[in-house]
């Protein structure tokens, strides 16, 4: 998973500023197929009986925006969401080390910056998981087609389907497409949910904050593996370069990773967890704070450009 992040750049960050600046959706749609997977893998897993309990539904309320607008305005300050920090760490930008270590400062310090702000559970069912069987056959026939689909670029040039070393030297490339990182993040999130119970390591790092992390070794041991996934996938690619870290970037990182932090207890869920639980689940706090944090970062950039072009165009006045 740490290796898809890192070889297809999944940032929600990058994907806002492709809209932005080239009017085009394709980042966007990846990461919305992830969930599409996740949806499809959580269906077959209820159809078989074999799906852990899934965490509640929460009221959409004013916290549930201002959650969702500080994300994104977080992930601004950041440079990155939580899953492109993952991908920068792996590409050697150390500073983002300081990401996490704000999230969990963040965490621990909500209750007092925000009192009375705790979300309110709701019992509401997921759709997803109500019809689970009808949801597993549709995403089945839907995965059937994406593979049909997939088939000319499994071809040689000689019309016969690639073989073992030629698909390895394929997955091996340097940069992979949006979606093929987010389906296979897709797939390895389902598959470690499935082992391990839910181990994002935003949700480990709020539980650590609030000294509820139950499975800390197991939940630990793949947030490291997600790391080396990453730094792996950098080093391979030959992306990874060890990049000297300056103050202001450590603290840039930090403050990004507080806001997200804030914001992730406010809706509550992160990035992470809003994409590959609250959208598949068809929760409609998630959509919202998705969106809104989606419309947060695109009023940061749309803001910061105006404020450059403005400095620019002032005689006198160099952009540095």
């Amino acid at each position: 998973m740490g290796y898809a992040i890192q070889r297809g750049g999944t940032c929600t960050v990058a994907a806002i500023d492709e809209i932005v600046s080239k009017h085009r959706v394709r980042r966007l749609s990846a990461m919305l197929e992830a969930s599409l997977w996740v949806a499809g893998g959580l269906a077959i897993a209820q159809a078989l009986h074999m799906l852990p309990a899934m965490p509640a539904s929460y009221a959409i309320g004013v916290w549930t925006f201002i959650g969702g607008a500080l994300l994104g305005l977080g992930a601004w300050v950041n440079g990155a969401c939580v899953f492109g920090a993952i991908a920068r760490f792996g590409s050697g930008q150390w500073a983002y080390t300081l990401t996490p270590i704000g999230f969990y400062a963040g965490c621990a310090s909500l209750g007092s910056v925000f009192p009375g702000s705790a979300a309110m559970k709701l019992a509401t069912p997921s759709p997803l998981l109500q019809f689970a069987l009808a949801s597993a056959l549709a995403f089945i026939a839907y995965a059937l087609v994406r593979m049909l689909r997939a088939r000319p670029a499994l071809r040689g040039d000689d019309g016969r389907f690639a073989g073992p070393a030629a698909l390895a030297g394929r997955v091996g490339k340097k940069v992979w497409s949006p979606h093929a990182a987010t389906i296979v993040i897709g797939i390895t999130f389902v598959a470690t949910l499935l082992l391990a119970g839910r181990w994002a390591y935003t949700e480990l790092l709020a539980d650590l904050a609030h000294g509820m992390a139950g499975g800390i070794g197991v939940r630990v041991a793949l947030f490291a593996a997600l790391l080396l996934g990453a730094v792996y996938g950098g080093w391979t690619a030959g992306r990874f370069s060890s990049e000297r870290v300056t103050p202001a970037q450590m603290a840039r990182c930090f403050a990004g990773g507080v806001l997200m932090g804030w914001g992730t207890l406010l809706i509550p869920g992160a990035n992470d967890g809003l994409i590959l639980i609250g959208l598949p689940l068809l929760r409609p706090y998630a959509w919202l704070a998705f969106a809104t944090m989606c419309g947060s970062i695109a009023a940061a950039l749309l803001i910061a450009r105006a404020l450059t072009a403005k400095r620019a165009a002032v005689p006198g006045v160099g952009v540095h």
